[in-house]
Parts: C-alpha cells; structure tokens; sequence
C-alpha cells in the first residue's frame, strides 16, 4: 500500500494526473456530500423551523448535547445556535410568566 501511495506521489510531481486525496490527511475528503434538510443542515433547518414551532430547538437542543455533530462537524454551529435559542426563548417565557402571574 505505502508503494502505491509513494507511486502516486511521484506522479503526481510529474505532472501526470491530480491526487483527488491527500497521502497525509485520509479524511480530507469525506465530508464532499451536502448536508441533509436542503443542504443548511438539521441544525440550520432545525433553527429556522424553531420560529414556527419552537419544539424544534429543544430537538435540536438534544441533538447538541449527545453529540450529534460528531456525525459531521458541520452540525455543530447550526445544533449550538438552537442551544441558545432554547435558552432565551426558556428565559422569555418564564418571565412573562411570572409577570402574568404576579
């Protein structure tokens, strides 16, 4: 296997043909795929749909804290946005509640 990679490498000094992967990073490519949900992602799409219905991001809210994102580190800004849109939207409610019952 090293001889095929260190055969490609030459190679590809040589002008011959472009390496789609790097030697060094086998990794590099395995998040070429889009994303889920139209391509934002389920924490993007999870974020937009929580105005609606804000069950939504305490889904995604879940999702966040079990480490969904180590699925594809993508996740991980959209899953953290509905964290804390939970969070406020918990605050908000708890004090209009406590304005309305006292």
């Amino acid at each position: 296997m090293d001889q095929k990679l260190l055969k490609d490498a030459k190679q590809h000094q040589n002008g011959d043909y472009a390496l789609t992967g790097d030697i060094e990073h086998a990794q590099l490519g395995m998040f070429d795929k889009p994303l889920p949900c139209f391509g934002c992602g389920v924490g993007w799409f999870s974020l937009l749909l929580g105005f609606f219905c804000p069950l939504f991001w305490y889904y995604a809210t879940i999702l966040y804290f079990g480490n969904y994102y180590h699925k594809d580190p993508r996740e991980r800004a959209g899953l953290a946005a509905n964290a804390i849109a939970a969070l406020i939207f918990t605050v908000v409610v708890l004090i209009v509640v406590a304005i309305i019952l006292f």
